[in-house]
């Protein structure tokens, strides 16, 4: 038989999304196939120490994966033929540990924002997930809707600030930031996920203490036009032609006001998911579309979830934004609409690790430009 492939699963990370990495590494450990796959578990801490785990001493059917302490510390060096190599750097440790793919299972700033991603490159190994290009902007939510805006996708208006000019001159920039826009409207970290440090603002003298808190998250924050709408979402499977899921919808219970950090991952009842959506045949063929463009326009690859809002009054949908390192919880949504289209969890932590695979050895044919 032979060699199974081994894959880093990597999990933790320096953002506010920590802990929601630790819940989708948890399920990511358990699904992937042993058969064909050695496990090799990593983490990074808060202060951003990259640990070797023992899988015998955390392959435990636990909810969220721990961070040890006293695991042993690793650094990622470039190896030999496109593999990588883990060298311990404390005692304790087995190595160094060469590996074939790392599996990022991690979210937010610092992790699928494009800097993992470039480390990755600069070591040589594949990796699932999207480039360094397509992760950077696409975690910026600004630059993100500009270019699915430029491919002609629908965006909802919205208005930029930055720190920098809102502390220069915090009145002008208040007032720029409702300009042409109407109550209510959404306050968001430009480069957050999971709805961390977003606020909807009913009256506008809570603008201001708004933005003052996300502003804590980011350099650069939207205001967005809120719409009465239907929260959407597609995932999207690269492979030799890009597949959309079915839609699923987000139904927020009436305590929360929006899909909140809280109703997403504290509140077992924060939601109602209809999955497949409550769509016709004509709206879900074309938020299914909408979702393609988007991945291609963005330049993902591998996989992402592309999040739209379906306008009750107009009946039209609108990008809001896309997750290039979807959660992979056990109540995640990117999992669950690729398995109601046919594709099983093991199933597609299996294809994702084989698409990283080839891009990689794509990647790694290509001329340098240099004789070594």
């Amino acid at each position: 038989m032979a060699d199974k492939i081994r894959v880093v699963v990597l999990y933790g990370g320096r953002s506010g999304e920590h802990e929601v990495s630790l819940k989708s590494a948890a399920s990511v450990l358990r699904h992937l196939d042993r058969a064909l796959f050695e496990v090799i578990p990593v983490s990074i801490d808060k202060t951003g120490r990259w640990q070797w785990n023992d899988l015998a001493r955390i392959d435990t059917p636990q909810a969220a994966l721990p961070i040890l302490p006293d695991a042993p510390e690793m650094r990622l060096a470039r190896g030999a033929d496109g593999r990588g190599i883990l060298v311990p750097i404390s005692e304790g440790a087995t190595g160094p540990i060469e590996i074939d793919v790392v599996f990022p299972v991690m979210h937010g700033p610092l992790c699928e924002d494009g800097t993992v991603q470039g480390l990755l490159e600069l070591a040589e190994v594949a990796y699932v997930g999207s480039g360094v290009l397509a992760s950077a902007v696409s975690m910026d939510k600004d630059v993100a809707k500009r270019l699915a805006g430029f491919s002609g996708v629908p965006v909802a208006p919205y208005r930029v600030l930055t720190r920098k000019t809102f502390a220069a001159d915090r009145a002008a920039s208040l007032v720029k930031a409702v300009e042409g826009l109407s109550l209510p409207v959404f306050v968001k970290p430009c480069n957050m996920g999971s709805s961390v440090g977003i606020h909807k603002v009913k009256a506008w003298d809570a603008l201001g203490p708004a933005l003052d808190d996300a502003f804590r998250y980011d350099l650069k924050v939207l205001v967005e036009q809120g719409i009465d709408a239907r929260e959407i979402e597609v995932a999207v499977l690269d492979g030799e032609t890009l597949f959309a899921s079915v839609a699923s919808e987000l139904n927020p219970n009436a305590h929360h006001e929006f899909y909140s950090y809280e109703a997403k991952y504290l509140d077992p009842d924060g939601a109602r998911v209809d999955l497949p959506a409550r769509l016709d045949p004509a709206q879900m063929e074309r938020v299914r579309a909408l979702a393609v463009q988007v991945f291609a326009a963005l330049e993902c690859s591998d996989l992402a979830r592309v999040d739209f809002f379906l306008d009750r009054q107009t009946g039209e949908f609108c990008f809001n934004e896309i997750n290039t390192l979807p959660g992979f919880t056990s109540i995640s949504m990117y999992p669950k609409m690729m398995e109601a289209s046919g594709v099983p969890y093991g199933e597609l932590l299996t294809r994702l690790v084989h698409l990283a695979l080839g891009r990689h050895q794509q990647r790694h044919a290509l001329e340098r430009g240099y004789s070594s």
